[in-house]
């Protein structure tokens, strides 16, 4: 289990962790810790907002660090998986050469165009947040977006025959991973509606629309997922996140 631990650290963050050996026996757990990344990532985020507070932190630099929080824990992975599915969509080409689009390391136009877009809206919607229930809400967003990515990684069908997601999907235990995964769910959920019902509602409401747009797109572009599509719908869930949170402050004030 702890062999599992250290290699979802050490693939979907750059938190240090022990090296692990990459085999199957070591595999077989690693998607149930998906989730306590975001875990990580919303408890830095609370922390940063109440430093911030402290400090008396003005909301441009409030919103700009907490922006930057999770693309450095993350290492960028899933934005980049955001960048890769943007350049096979616009390139409306077939789905074979869709899917070596996502498997080029060279970045297109319309990825640099959309992420610039994507990060002007992630930052504006956490310079908006000024409560500490809607910052909460946005902390367990976090964990909402990677548990149902690990649900869709366990039951929807892979896009590939090879690829690091499919080793991953391959060597899980899809009945222990499917638990794992609806107990985050189901603890996050009881943890947004616990503290703010209006808004823990409005984050729920906003991930699964996230993530039926998920579903139709990758089974009807890419005939199936793939850690590229993973990646992004993880990043477009967590500025839908931020996003309503945003209006609901703006609603609220």
């Amino acid at each position: 289990m702890f062999q599992s631990l250290f290699i979802a650290f050490a693939t979907y963050s750059r938190l240090p962790v022990p090296r692990t050996e990459w085999n199957e026996k070591n595999l077989r757990y690693a998607v149930c810790f998906f989730p306590l990344i975001g875990a990580v990532i919303g408890a830095l985020e609370y922390l940063w907002f109440r430093l911030a507070g402290l400090l008396g932190c003005p909301a441009a630099l409030r919103g700009a660090v907490a922006a930057a929080i999770s693309l450095l824990v993350t290492g960028g992975i899933h934005a980049d998986g955001f960048c890769d599915t943007v350049d096979a969509l616009s390139s409306h080409q077939s789905r074979e050469r869709m899917l070596e689009i996502l498997k080029d390391s060279h970045c297109g136009a319309f990825a640099v165009i959309f992420f610039g877009l994507w990060l002007v809206l992630w930052y504006a919607g956490w310079a908006a947040l000024d409560r500490t229930d809607a910052v909460l809400c946005a902390a367990l967003g976090f964990v909402v977006s990677r548990a149902l990515s690990g649900l869709a990684l366990n039951h929807w069908p892979q896009a590939r025959k090879q690829g690091m997601l499919r080793a991953v999907a391959d060597a899980g235990r899809k009945r222990a991973v499917t638990a794992a995964m609806l107990v985050y769910l189901a603890l996050a959920a009881a943890g947004l509606l616990l503290t703010s019902p209006g808004r823990g509602a409005a984050v729920l409401a906003a991930n699964a629309l996230v993530f039926l747009w998920y579903r139709l797109m990758s089974m009807r572009k890419f005939g199936g997922v793939t850690g590229d599509l993973a990646g992004c719908f993880v990043t477009v869930a967590e500025l839908g996140t931020v996003l309503v949170l945003a209006l609901s402050s703006s609603f609220a004030s």
